[in-house]
């Protein structure tokens, strides 16, 4: 960015301390970026270690880390201050320290005087804060719009029975009605409208605000740091014809040791070829020789990869022999898979997966694996459930139906994020400050 330039829009993004909404705000910055604005990206340094190497290799110099320090405390040590790794019974405790340092983002809210923000729900103060000095505030939701949809219709209806299908997002009704009075009339949205034309709708209706979408925000895979080549040779040695199914969930969902004994077995009943990534919270690691059933390795090793920790997914998905996502459905993993045409196998665990595995199977790019009425996973369900993807006749619908999606999302090209800026430079009009 030249320094003469004094016509750039200046923005403070501030998403949650997870990475599966710190990369897409990431995403939206980069285009941003590109488009005469400067980006002030605010997190704890718990994340901001991991962005700063992707922002030094990939050369951003129109986007600034601003590191936010939350309060420590023995239960929540530094290293904690992110739910990546964080074990589940220590999410209170981030979110109360995460509201705790409401005061240090004020500072920086003083000190920066960005022309405005853009954050998501979980922290409404942010907003309210934003509002005392002037600054307007953009609201930036990362999830799925059905479940977007559903949320906001339940929760403003006062008097009403919360749906089963919202139920999950009570731990975050207030913050999400709160965020909502307090932010502009510009929402953003992580979608396409030729995806979830109809829930934007839907959403601008129940909000009473513009919906923009500003597209998938996915990361090429190009871009991915491939450090597993053993995973691209094992799959370019398998039938290039769409014939392994990726099995993932996301980097902070763990699998109860129920469910992922009945997921192991399940995929040696279905006789299918399989990548299966393995993680644990931070503290209970164990091998997968040690978290799989006795012998599972063995039986599986012609046609089964167990990957531990982490994997290159975009690169995995992008490859012509993966023909299935095995995944809880978190919005990022569905786009990712979107984008790259290849359908899904929904098995989601909470908050908005369940209302995205359902949109999944509505629009013909997905299948569930339905739980028992205990909420478990059974061997002989998963085992069909891939099957049935595997196979020709439901398989084939199945992908045709993904490729065309891909297809779309490769023409819109980001075309999207071009209405975008016009609304963000009609809301605070253009101002005249030099960033540097």
């Amino acid at each position: 960015m030249d320094a003469t330039n004094r016509s750039v829009l200046r923005v403070l993004m501030f998403p949650w301390l997870a990475y599966s909404h710190i990369h897409p705000f990431l995403e939206l910055a980069k285009k941003l970026s590109e488009r005469n604005f400067y980006i002030y990206l605010c997190s704890s340094p718990a994340n901001l270690g991991h962005i700063k190497e992707n922002l030094l290799e990939m050369n951003f110099p129109s986007i600034q880390l601003v590191e936010l320090h939350l309060p420590s405390s023995p239960d929540l040590p530094p290293h904690y201050h992110t739910t990546k790794g964080l074990p589940n019974h220590l999410l209170g405790n981030l979110m109360q320290a995460f509201d705790t340092a409401s005061s240090s983002f004020s500072s920086i809210l003083t000190t920066l005087r960005p022309d405005f923000l853009i954050c998501d729900f979980f922290q409404p103060w942010a907003p309210a804060l934003a509002l005392s000095l002037n600054i307007p505030t953009v609201q930036f939701v990362i999830s799925g719009n059905k479940a977007n949809s559903v949320a906001v219709h339940a929760f403003k209806k006062s008097g009403v029975v919360i749906q089963d299908s919202a139920k999950d997002f009570l731990f975050i009704k207030d913050r999400i009605l709160q965020h909502l009075e307090q932010s502009s009339g510009i929402m953003l949205v992580r979608s396409l409208r030729e995806i979830e034309g109809k829930y934007l709708d839907d959403l601008s209706a129940v909000t009473m605000k513009r919906v923009l979408p500003v597209g998938p925000l996915v990361q090429d895979p190009i871009a991915e740091d491939d450090k597993k080549t053993e995973i691209t040779e094992w799959l370019n040695k398998r039938d290039p014809c769409s014939s392994v199914i990726y099995v993932a969930f996301g980097s902070e969902n763990y699998l109860s040791k129920e469910d992922r004994e009945e997921l192991a077995l399940g995929l040696l009943l279905s006789n299918v070829n399989f990548i299966w990534v393995l993680r644990f919270p931070r503290g209970e690691e164990i091998s997968a020789r040690e978290a799989l059933p006795e012998g599972f390795i063995e039986m599986v090793s012609e046609r089964g990869l167990i990957v531990e920790e982490w994997a290159p997914q975009k690169r995995i998905l992008s490859h012509p022999s993966i023909g299935g996502f095995l995944s809880h459905c978190g919005w990022g993993s569905v786009l990712e898979s979107m984008k790259f045409g290849v359908p899904l196998i929904a098995m989601p665990m909470h908050i908005d997966q369940p209302l995205n595995a359902e949109f999944l199977v509505e629009i013909g790019v997905g299948l569930e694996i339905k739980r028992d009425k205990n909420g478990k996973i059974e061997r002989e369900e998963v085992a069909r459930v891939i099957r049935d993807l595997a196979g020709e006749r439901t398989g084939e619908h199945l992908r045709r139906k993904a490729r065309e999606l891909s297809d779309c999302i490769r023409d819109k090209a980001g075309q999207e994020i071009d209405e975008v800026v016009n609304d963000l430079v009609h809301l605070v009009g253009r101002k005249t400050h030099n960033p540097f």
